[in-house]
């Protein structure tokens, strides 16, 4: 297996809590401090994505909640198509590349005519084929796509829409599973191998998305050929917000990038059967006979 150079993109989501100060400063403590190769927000036209009943719900988690009803919750953490615009900016000031979750039509579009390096389509919204044709017929960039909650025969609908439409060189699939946080035992690292058997020759890299705790097990997601680590990132897990719990700080990311720069490096074979290195300890410490 050819490793390729491990990306970290730090998912912000909604964890700037409605607040653009924030949302710039967790831009740039992730290009500063942590090394990031990327940040990732979301963008949902609301009123689209949900049915009046739900829309007008009260929030499931009340304590969580930054409206008296759903809509409103997710209203207050939505930025404009103008905000998104002055984020994508300031990640060019910052040297970060910029980029969102769409979750429908509307969004994407909206996002797609910023022309980012890539898009999301969050687990969630990976059959909306709609959608999905839309941007690959108008949108030039990356389309990344988590496969959370989705059954084999969803992942090769999907993949086979992107071949029919010319685009799945374009196209970068996510190990995932749709959690939060989610339990070691349900991260299922060896679902990269089947993703990779599967599809690895179909599309053009093999990321992964984690709602774990920890850093742990995403070096060995890397090893295991996902060369795109993404996680969820805000500057306090204790702040409100559903997000928060899952995510990781500044440390966490800082660490993740750190280790996977490491290992990338480390993964390869000796050049010469005693490397130079070595030489120095040969001649003090190998065994002679006397």
């Amino acid at each position: 297996m050819k490793y390729l150079k491990p990306e970290v993109i730090a998912e912000i989501g909604c964890n700037h809590r409605g607040e653009m100060n924030t949302a710039k400063e967790l831009i740039r403590v992730a290009a500063i401090y942590c090394g990031a190769d990327a940040v990732k927000f979301q963008k949902r036209c609301n009123r689209e994505l949900l049915t009046t009943e739900q829309y007008n719900a009260p929030h499931p988690n009340p304590a969580n909640s930054y409206g008296r009803t759903y809509g409103e919750h997710r209203e207050y953490l939505e930025f404009t198509a103008e905000q998104h615009k002055e984020l994508k900016e300031y990640c060019g000031q910052m040297g970060i590349t910029y980029s969102t979750s769409v979750w429908d039509l509307t969004s994407a579009k909206e996002i797609a005519a910023l022309e980012p390096a890539f898009i999301k389509i969050p687990s969630a919204c990976n059959n909306h084929f709609k959608m999905l044709e839309w941007l690959c017929d108008n949108y030039g960039g990356e389309i990344h796509v988590s496969l959370g909650m989705t059954t084999h025969e969803e992942e090769e609908k999907l993949i086979t829409l992107f071949e029919t439409k010319g685009r799945n060189q374009d196209l970068v699939v996510y190990a995932c599973t749709s959690g939060y946080p989610v339990p070691f035992e349900d991260v299922c690292l060896l679902e990269i191998n089947r993703i990779r058997d599967a599809y690895g020759t179909r599309v053009k890299k093999i990321g992964f998305s984690g709602h774990h705790l920890g850093i742990a097990v995403d070096v060995a997601a890397y090893t295991l050929g996902a060369s795109i680590v993404e996680r969820h990132y805000t500057l306090d897990r204790t702040w409100k917000g559903t997000d928060h719990a899952a995510s990781l700080e500044p440390e966490g990311i800082r660490k993740l990038k750190r280790n996977l720069t490491a290992v990338y490096a480390s993964l390869q074979y000796k050049e010469k059967e005693v490397l130079d290195i070595e030489e120095i300890q040969r001649d003090k410490l190998k065994y002679r006979e006397h």
